[in-house]
């Protein structure tokens, strides 16, 4: 009987494996949260670059149905707070020409180029990408 006895005072645990126990948990715990708070950060970067690829996407077909822009001359501008989200950011464009006919003269059909880059400031880091589209447009007199 007092072997019976003496296996019930064993039961449970002593504080060394409690000890143990708790130290795996709070390195499990510690990488759980790392995980989390870079998940975060990358959703965060994310939505950034999506909602400057929209703007991008919009200021890029403005550009490509505006037959009237100069060529070679830098257009740039800013957006609207309440359409970024409050965040700092902008544009910059320039038309080139991309392709001519030899000895092509004012009213001919030539390929533009359309270079945009557009930039948004996150915390002190400014950001960018950069977009080319083509169109093709009438050569105008102050061109050739």
């Amino acid at each position: 009987m007092t072997n019976a006895r003496s296996r019930n005072a064993r039961r449970g645990f002593t504080l060394l494996e409690a000890l143990v126990a708790t130290a795996i948990m709070g390195i499990a715990v510690a990488g759980v949260l790392n995980a989390l708070s870079t998940s975060s950060r990358n959703a965060a970067r994310l939505t950034e670059y999506d909602r400057a690829t929209l703007l991008a996407r919009s200021k890029m077909d403005e550009l490509l149905v505006d037959h009237t822009l100069p060529r070679k001359v830098p257009i740039e501008g800013v957006f609207d707070l309440a359409v970024t989200g409050g965040v700092q950011a902008g544009w910059r464009a320039v038309v080139l020409p991309y392709e001519a006919p030899p000895g092509a003269v004012a009213g001919n059909w030539v390929v533009d180029r359309i270079e945009l880059e557009i930039w948004w400031i996150n915390g002190t880091t400014r950001r960018s990408f950069t977009l080319d589209a083509f169109r093709r447009s009438l050569l105008q007199s102050g061109d050739v």
